[in-house]
């Protein structure tokens, strides 16, 4: 069933009609896609088409997504991703694609049915192979892990929550502007989904890292990330390496989960941009 909505299909419409090599973002869990709208005003001013779906059912913006947060509940992985690769079916250059935690992991979904051009996944959530279960991630996804009810629901992080997953390296006050400005509740399956990928063959939380048409890829990781610890993101870094496709590596330093949100993310765009340069272009 098409689930493109009339705003997304202007969207890509407006790409079309550009000639521009498109540029699709991703968001993950508790933010919308207008978080993006500085990384697409930036990618936009540079010479590409920019696109920023957002996962089924999602409102049009905070406000409303604040007043009916369960409309986010029982969104799941490979819905999610077939949302994604209905948009970029329908533009008419393959896309560049850039992916921010459960974004980052629908980004190398993409990647894996030779769908992108090239990819950038920050922080990417960990999928099926992903053997590190560092300390952090595991109290980080206990907001939602700790009661198997979440699987059903929309949930909400607290302030505390998302100053621990989120935005451990900054200060107090951004912390809180970035909450009351981006955060949005999330749907608890796919948090479920990817905690058991290595225990399900079945998973959807699973990304074909050995298709030898993936094409490039860029590996980014917050060496701060409380949510996507670094040995989270080197271990993915080593399942992508197998490609025969370019794989690298980028660390930004001193930045938590919040990179793509709070004040350094044009240090985190501008990696993104030089790689999808070097490229396609």
């Amino acid at each position: 069933m098409d689930t493109i909505t009339d705003h997304e299909q202007a969207e890509i419409t407006r790409a079309n009609e550009s000639g521009l090599r498109p540029v699709v973002f991703v968001h993950g869990l508790w933010l919308l896609s207008s978080s993006w709208d500085r990384w697409r005003s930036f990618f936009e001013e540079r010479g590409y088409a920019t696109i920023a779906p957002g996962w089924p059912d999602d409102p049009e913006s905070i406000e409303d997504a604040k007043r009916n947060p369960d409309v986010f509940a029982h969104k799941m992985i490979t819905q999610v991703t077939d949302h994604y690769l209905d948009a970029i079916s329908q533009l008419e250059i393959i896309p560049a694609v850039i992916g921010h935690s459960f974004g980052g992991l629908i980004a190398q979904k993409i990647a894996g049915e030779a769908a992108s051009a090239v990819t950038v996944a920050i922080d990417s959530a960990p999928f099926r192979g992903v053997l590190p279960l560092p300390r952090s991630s595991l109290k980080s996804a206990s907001a939602v892990l700790s009661n198997p009810a979440n699987s059903r629901r929309a949930v909400s992080l607290s302030f505390e929550q998302f100053s621990f997953g989120w935005a451990n390296a900054l200060s107090e006050d951004e912390a809180h502007e970035l909450y009351n400005t981006f955060h949005v509740a999330a749907s608890g399956v796919p948090i479920f989904q990817a905690a058991t990928a290595n225990l399900n063959p079945f998973t959807e939380a699973r990304v074909d890292t050995k298709n030898p048409n993936r094409g490039p890829l860029l590996v980014v990781s917050g060496d701060e990330d409380n949510t996507a610890p670094l040995a989270i993101q080197n271990a993915i870094f080593k399942l992508q390496s197998k490609n025969p496709a370019p794989t690298e590596f980028a660390s930004i330093s001193n930045r938590g989960h919040s990179l793509t949100i709070d004040h350094g993310w044009q240090e985190v765009a501008e990696a993104a941009l030089d790689f999808i340069k070097r490229n396609v272009g």
